[in-house]
């Protein structure tokens, strides 16, 4: 497991991460997903799982998160996200610093809930 990473998501579209010697694993749905994962856990040290898959095995995901590696890393699709990926940083970081730094609910992220802009 010497820094090896690895992508699993669905279709072909994973496949373009082997250019920069990831290696890819497609998977047409979550219980697909979820083998996969089972099964290359233990040799990789980071894996990237669209967050369309990732949503769907969220508790897959998280027996990986008490241990060091392999880390799990939810990444939008080549057809876009869904918001998992996002949605899971934001409660991360809610729970690591007590609030929500990143995204502030529902406020876009120049806006300020006194109404000033923090651009200044």
């Amino acid at each position: 497991m010497n820094g090896k990473m690895a992508v699993i998501g669905e279709g072909d579209g994973v496949l373009v991460f082997q250019s920069v010697g990831m290696d890819a694993f497609t998977a047409e749905d979550a219980p697909a997903a979820a083998r996969i994962l089972k099964e290359i856990a233990e040799r990789y040290r980071v894996i990237f799982v669209t967050d369309v898959l990732a949503a769907q095995l969220e508790e897959e995901i998280g027996r990986y998160a008490s241990q060091a590696y392999p880390i799990v890393v939810p990444i939008p699709s080549v057809n876009g996200g869904n918001g998992y990926g996002a949605e899971l940083l934001r409660r991360q970081s809610e729970r690591a610093l007590g609030m929500d730094i990143l995204f502030r609910g529902e406020q876009g992220a120049g806006d300020r809930p006194d109404g000033e802009d923090n651009a200044r």
